[in-house]
């Protein structure tokens, strides 16, 4: 009889990961980049269990080359991140989005030129070949020109344009300085892959968008109407705004653990990523690479202490509504009542008080 038991506690060990593991309910997220410190947050909630906690199974799907707001309107994925440019873009041609999070409080993006290139400020963008990204990333670089004036060959109605542009594929390497005199930067990546490609900061001209007026909101989290409609998410039967709420709870718990345990957070990414964290470009290891991309992101996530992970500022998305209206990329304004659903974040912050 002994011997009985002991054997069906064999087997209940080794089934009962499995059962635990099928009452989850499957979630697919979309990334807008291939593992990396910028996504900390969510592979932190992933590996740390956070997720399953809420009782979610969430496959995180590398993004790249990829469009976020394609993939979740189009039904690949159910939430995603991405920047509010593009994901007004494909709104208004008619992809049916809604935002429920905003991570990056702060804007990231940045243009590079050589410290002798004669390029300090963005009105000596003209006549110069600018480095962009493609996959709706072209959208912002677009409204820094035309906030400054400067007409670009992004705009396909525009003969002789002051600025030209080459699409490359996120790797500085690629083409500067030799192919292009000015390169598209995050603060958090690009800036130091630069810089381990021999350039030091202090040689390095950094044009700030925010300093013309141009900064647009970036990471956020998003999902569809559809989604929060629904009554009985994958038939799992809970509907989908309490999917919704359990993503999101897990997610923001994920970014509050990294940003406060850095040093965690970045073996946890590096531990999911091969040569994309190495950053390319550079000649520093994967872990050095990541915890000055750790360290830049959780300034963008936090930059004061008391600063809400996750909270959406009205006066912040209407500032880039209107940018993106003066420089032609919307065609006209949308309300943050329209865009914006506060009530899964309220829900999440609230059951935390």
């Amino acid at each position: 009889m002994k011997k009985l038991v002991t054997l069906w506690l064999l087997i209940l060990a080794v089934m009962l990961p499995t059962a635990l593991a099928q009452d989850l309910i499957p979630v697919t997220f979309q990334s807008k980049w291939f593992p990396q410190s910028q996504f900390a947050g969510y592979f932190v909630a992933q590996e740390k269990g956070f997720y399953a906690e809420e009782g979610l199974d969430v496959t995180i799907l590398d993004g790249g080359n990829v469009n976020p707001t394609v993939q979740v309107a189009s039904g690949n994925a159910d939430f995603g991140t991405d920047w509010i440019a593009n994901m007004l873009v494909q709104r208004q041609q008619g992809l049916e989005v809604v935002q429920i999070a905003q991570i990056f409080q702060d804007s990231g993006y940045r243009m590079v030129s050589l410290g002798d290139s004669g390029i300090e400020t963005f009105e000596d963008l003209a006549g110069r070949k600018v480095g962009v990204w493609a996959f709706g990333n072209e959208f912002v670089a677009q409204a820094v020109f035309e906030a400054e004036g400067l007409t670009s060959d992004l705009d396909p109605t525009v003969t002789n344009p002051d600025v030209s542009t080459i699409v490359y594929a996120f790797d500085p390497a690629l083409v500067f300085p030799d192919e292009v005199d000015v390169a598209s930067v995050m603060t958090y990546n690009e800036l130091d892959q630069i810089v381990g490609l021999g350039f030091p900061l202090d040689n390095l001209n950094v044009l700030n968008p925010a300093d013309i007026g141009a900064e647009l909101l970036e990471d956020l989290i998003f999902t569809t109407p559809e989604l929060l409609a629904s009554d009985d998410f994958k038939g799992s039967g809970l509907s989908g705004r309490e999917v919704a709420e359990r993503f999101l709870r897990a997610s923001l718990k994920g970014w509050d653990f990294a940003v406060n345990n850095r040093q965690e957070a970045v073996f946890i990414v590096v531990g999911l990523c091969g040569d994309t964290c190495n950053g390319s470009g550079s000649t520093q290891s994967p872990l050095i690479h990541q915890s000055w991309q750790m360290d830049r992101v959780a300034e963008l996530v936090k930059p004061t202490p008391d600063t809400a992970i996750g909270a959406i500022d009205p006066d912040a998305f209407a500032r880039s509504v209107d940018l993106l209206v003066q420089v032609g990329l919307l065609d006209s304004p949308v309300s943050f009542d329209e865009i914006v659903d506060t009530s899964i974040y309220d829900a999440v912050t609230a059951a935390a008080q």
